[in-house]
């Protein structure tokens, strides 16, 4: 359902009847049997049960949200079982920060990939969870009993936070599961979500980088892709198949389900389901929203990264290993840095603006006629909420961006600080043990030479854009004081620092004091930058926020009554797992050029470029693709697929959800959109948005006959 199309002509009247269609969605598992007629039409040929059943092994126990352990509910990315002994493909991106953390200079798995040929091989990696859905419910009417009209923002709030608490625990009593209550719609619906969490998931393989990330920046957010972007993981449990941590005792988790991975032929029009766990989206943006994301948000993000990503290409280039330690925060850097400036032009080539004002004057028309007030002033309150709340969001990203996220010095000293200084007020002894083990993990993947270049380059940066009256003292005072020379205002920042390398650390923990760290001009700094990053916060009313946050859910809340009965109507993405469905289809990009479904290896070598560079080819590719060793993995006309795109709705968290066809068989791995569609997460534009997939046979021809793993092949099912 395209909100472009939630307000149209018969707004105007809540007697006129609406016939439009949804054409869009990330829906809820336990309410797709309200879309059962239409993915019957689009080639579904299971039954809602199939996709979700508390009572019998369906496709959701097959669908892995990937996670961090102090963090399960929110998942970075989606994985799917596909074998009997817990076997989990995803993204190659997905992946690649593990192997980052195992790779040396003698053993570098970003550039030469990595494969257990056994499962004593297998690499553990603490902190990674996998998280799978054990069954959901709509909470709504139980939270709303503690709720009043008359509440104000705070009390709400924790009247929510009181009764979600409750729901969960009572969720999950003697069992071993977790739970979490989401919000939807803006805070009008509730649903609960119960897990079950591993938490000892082990790399099992991955493609060289030049595969893997073939393409790079460039080929980011585009078609046509020829990208391999997949790795494998295992989900380990004890004896008794239950989550625990790492063990050499563990045993491969024994799913529910797992699904069969397709060889078969892909055609264009053959249907085409995504499930995973799709980050966020803001479909019920208004335009005063969307002018903050455009001019601030996105444009501000994009200018910032610049800076970083310059750097870190040059540095990355000239030392192997400097791109190893640098590699995973570089790739987690460029993604949105390439997102926020396509999305901008997305957002303006498709007017997005006209089209959230042209909701905003319907919406008003419809307010008109409703008893309650609350539905004719939702729209004042937002606007009035982002006017207050715009010089603290710029000020943010340069503070956010550029000084806490930007160089990595500055907050590593102010964490290392303030935790020094809170053990020593509570005059114990510090845990050095703990702060030792932190800094090793830090430094490892840290070159001081690197992040002062970045530092300097920041700190100008900031200095010269940021407003005046908010920009830190200490950098109006290194301006003052080294005459703009930021190279030597930084190299004596560092040098006087006890947290600016290991060994000035090393020095410090034998003999930890107080005035030490007061005095420490890096310290000071980041606490500085931290300070006034909350403090920007701060500077915002309660009120304000308060009425931003209300007329928001007033607003949604109007919207969703103007379609009751009317639409289908999915709420935001918010990191739960959901199911779009579509099809396998070409489109046109732009006028007079049609972009056709699929992709094959002869792409990967006409865009072949030289060693090191974003279109590296490996040369054992190169042989066996002038052998045309393809094994059988080739579509009818003989080609080696490798990529295809369908119009399935899918955001960020999504990367490595399985593309799965209508009987139930995985066909592809999703991993990116197109930029002519970078709209997508507020305002969804069906001519346009395509979800771009590996092709499952390219994943299983690298595991077969590029790596010779065939102890994985022959514990999938693989059907033809």
């Amino acid at each position: 359902m395209k909100l472009r199309t939630l307000v149209i002509a018969m707004v105007l009247t809540v007697m006129l009847p609406s016939v439009a269609r949804a054409d869009e969605g990330m829906w809820l598992l336990s309410l797709i049997g309200k879309n059962y007629d239409d993915m019957r039409r689009a080639g579904f040929q299971l039954t809602p049960e199939d996709i979700y059943s508390v009572n019998q092994s369906c496709l959701k126990d097959a669908i892995v949200g990937l996670g961090n352990a102090g963090s399960p509910f929110w998942h970075f990315c989606t994985g799917e079982i596909i074998s009997s002994k817990g076997l989990v493909s995803t993204n190659h991106h997905c992946g690649y920060g593990k192997l980052q953390e195992h790779s040396t200079v003698e053993h570098d798995y970003l550039r030469d990939g990595f494969w257990a040929y056994t499962m004593e091989q297998e690499l553990p990696n603490p902190g990674l969870t996998a998280s799978i859905l054990v069954r959901m419910e709509d909470v709504t009417a139980k939270v709303k009993e503690s709720l009043r009209d008359d509440m104000s923002e705070g009390d709400r709030e924790a009247a929510i936070k009181k009764v979600c608490s409750q729901i969960e625990e009572e969720a999950v009593e003697g069992t071993k599961y977790a739970a979490k209550v989401k919000p939807m719609f803006n805070g009008n619906q509730f649903f609960l979500f119960v897990h079950i969490i591993y938490r000892d998931v082990r790399l099992v393989g991955a493609p060289p980088s030049s595969m893997g990330k073939f393409g790079g920046d460039t080929d980011n957010w585009s078609w046509p892709r020829h990208t391999c972007d997949f790795s494998m993981f295992r989900i380990y449990t004890d004896k008794d198949g239950n989550p625990a941590d790492y063990s050499q005792d563990n045993i491969p988790l024994e799913p529910k389900h797992h699904l069969p991975v397709s060889a078969g032929e892909l055609n264009d029009g053959d249907f085409a389901m995504v499930m995973g766990f799709p980050g966020t989206t803001d479909r019920f943006l208004t335009s005063y929203g969307l002018e903050e994301t455009m001019d601030i948000t996105n444009k501000l993000r994009y200018e910032l990264r610049t800076v970083k990503i310059n750097i870190l290409r040059e540095e990355m280039a000239a030392d192997q290993a400097t791109r190893i330690k640098y590699a995973s925060k570089y790739a987690s850097c460029s993604n949105y840095w390439k997102y926020s400036n396509e999305q901008n032009k997305a957002l303006k080539n498709l007017n997005t603006m006209g089209v959230k004002k042209e909701v905003e004057k319907e919406f008003n028309n419809w307010a008109r006629f409703q008893r309650s007030p609350k539905y004719s002033n939702a729209l004042g309150l937002i606007k009035k909420g982002y006017a207050a709340r715009r010089s603290a969001e710029e000020a943010n990203m340069y503070v956010l961006e550029g000084l806490l996220t930007g160089p990595e010095a500055p907050m590593f000293a102010t964490r290392l600080c303030r935790s020094f200084q809170r053990d020593l007020e509570k005059d114990k002894e510090a845990d050095l043990s703990r702060y030792e083990a932190y800094a090793a993990n830090f430094f490892k993947d840290y070159d001081e030479r690197v992040d002062r270049r970045l530092s300097a380059a920041f700190f100008e940066y900031v200095y010269t854009h940021m407003n005046p009256d908010i920009c830190p003292n200490f950098l109006k005072d290194a301006h003052k004081k080294y005459k703009g020379n930021w190279e030597k205002y930084v190299n004596d920042l560092y040098s006087k620092s006890i947290f600016s390398n290991q060994e000035n650390l090393g020095k410090f923990l034998l003999k930890p004091n107080a005035k030490q760290l007061e005095k420490d001009p890096l310290a000071a700094a980041g606490m500085e930058a931290m300070d006034i990053y909350f403090g920007l916060d701060a500077s915002v009313s309660q009120e304000s926020k308060d009425e931003l946050q209300r007329g928001i859910r007033d607003f949604t809340d109007g919207v969703l009554q103007i379609n009751e009965g009317k639409k289908l109507m999915a709420p935001d993405a918010n990191s739960t797992i959901r199911l779009t469905y579509g099809n396998v289809m070409s489109y046109e990009p732009k006028d007079g050029l049609i972009a056709k479904h699929y992709t094959t290896m002869k792409g990967v070598i006409d865009k072949e470029g030289p060693v090191g560079t974003e279109f590296e080819v490996p040369e054992h590719l190169k042989e066996l693709y002038a052998q045309k060793n393809f094994g059988n993995y080739t579509n009818r006309r003989g080609e080696m697929p490798t990529c295809f795109i369908t119009n399935n709705d899918i955001t960020g968290g999504n990367s490595g959800s399985p593309v799965i066809n209508g009987k139930g068989v995985l066909i592809g791995l999703a991993f990116d959109g197109n930029s002519e569609a970078m709209s997508g997460d507020i305002d969804f534009e069906e001519n346009l948005q395509r979800c771009i997939c590996l092709d499952s046979r390219y994943m299983l021809w690298v595991i077969d006959v590029y790596a010779g793993a065939r102890n994985l092949i022959e514990e999938m099912d693989i059907v033809r």
